[in-house]
């Protein structure tokens, strides 16, 4: 586009967005044009290490070749076709996808947000159909200070402000409970009627890297087993090799009925999600009762197999596992001579810090700015908190020199 190709400073990128898109984001003031690998250069040419990773869209790190490759050479050959006729992409990515995470059937979206749509729809025609439920009864559980995206049903179960105020009215059936509380969720199983689903992210993200108690995971999943309930994984943030294991579950060896995947399941070229299940769940959808135009495309599926290839055939999963677990010794070590550095959490290569601030303050913001002076992107989530996840193809080298500008950058205040 001509117009893109006149800016000259960052300066008239932001402006342009300021004035000409929605302001549904505060992004951090720098303005990126090319990535590679765990790096990315801003308009003026400045180089930084990525340590959001597109909120671990990106993996298999910026603009992975094999991955590139997949999406030129199916774009040069067929794009869309809709789902109005099959493809001869699709059903290799299917049977690829399914056998790689260990389920009979997926049912292909776009984005992370359709596919936990996808799944409660799912969920629901379950337990009308299946468990017996009366039509329009059923509920599921959800957990305070989830996020799974922002259409009106999600909203309807947040606890986030921004997200809800002023977008009601919302969608019923939804029941709310405390976060890695075990008797919070065998009590509600026990007293509430019509029970479909329970949703679940195995590491609560968005709320500030939550990581629940061990074995959190395996007596939720055998609390729903034993009242007939789905075990929803909502991994669009935490699967695809995040957290050390190729999915966050895998870590309690937590088989869920319905898996929602998203991101780096495409490695973040373009975009793709996931609903996976058995037969005896997904069977229940029939033709015309859900979809997408763009779901399941021939690009979207050719990008998906190859990002899945190199998570494997690159051991992502071993060396997010690794480096995480250098990553929080150094950074607790840190934290025992830093007062602002309250604590670090994570699994993996999705990690955070907790800011000795408060919520509403500017600390942690403040710290993302110097960050990016310093040539490392990070952002804070809840106001004192900072979210680092870098791609996982970071070697050990580089991870040390990160770790290094995090804490130089964190002393100067």
């Amino acid at each position: 586009m001509a117009v893109l190709d006149q800016l000259t400073s960052s300066q008239e990128a932001i402006d342009l967005e300021n004035k000409y898109g929605a302001h549904n984001y505060h992004p951090l003031p720098v303005v990126l044009n090319k990535g590679e690998g765990v790096f990315v250069w801003d308009v003026e040419g400045k180089k930084y290490y990525d340590f959001l990773s597109a909120y671990s869209a990106v993996n298999q790190g910026h603009c992975h070749p094999k991955i590139v490759d997949a999406m030129i050479q199916q774009a040069q050959t067929l794009a869309l076709t809709s789902r109005a006729f099959y493809n001869d992409v699709l059903g290799g990515y299917e049977k690829y996808v399914t056998e790689y995470f260990g389920f009979d059937k997926v049912l292909p979206m776009n984005t992370g947000a359709e596919a936990v749509e996808t799944a409660i729809k799912l969920c629901r025609k379950w337990a009308y159909e299946v468990k017996g439920i009366e039509e329009n009864e059923a509920n599921i559980i959800v957990c305070e200070n989830n996020f799974h995206g922002r259409t009106t049903t999600i909203i309807s179960f947040s606890n986030d402000e921004d997200a809800r105020k002023n977008f009601g009215p919302f969608t019923s059936g939804f029941i709310k409970i405390e976060y890695d509380n075990l008797v919070a969720l065998e009590e509600t199983l026990e007293t509430t009627k019509n029970v479909a689903g329970f949703l679940v992210e195995p590491i609560q993200g968005e709320a500030g890297v939550y990581v629940p108690s061990e074995g959190y995971l395996t007596k939720a999943k055998a609390l729903c087993k034993k009242h007939n309930v789905l075990f929803i994984a909502d991994e669009v943030q935490t699967g695809i090799a995040r957290t050390g294991k190729l999915l966050a579950v895998n870590h309690e060896n937590v088989h869920p009925d319905i898996l929602i995947l998203g991101k780096a399941i495409s490695g973040g070229v373009y975009p793709v999600s996931a609903v996976l299940a058995n037969n005896k769940i997904m069977n229940v959808i029939k033709p015309g009762q859900h979809g997408s135009t763009f779901g399941g495309n021939p690009i979207a599926a050719s990008v998906a197999v190859a990002a899945l290839e190199v998570v494997k055939d690159e051991n992502l999963a071993d060396n997010a596992e690794y480096l995480g677990q250098i990553f929080r010794k150094e950074i607790s070590t840190f934290a025992e001579t830093n007062s602002l550095v309250k604590l670090v959490r994570g699994k993996g290569l999705l990690n955070a810090i907790l800011i000795n601030d408060t919520e509403d303050s500017s600390t942690a913001w403040d710290i993302c700015i110097k960050l990016r002076d310093n040539g490392l992107l990070a952002k804070p989530t809840h106001g004192n908190i900072i979210r680092f996840a870098p791609p996982l193809v970071m070697n050990e080298e580089q991870l040390m020199d990160c770790i290094a500008i995090i804490k130089n950058t964190i002393n100067e205040f």
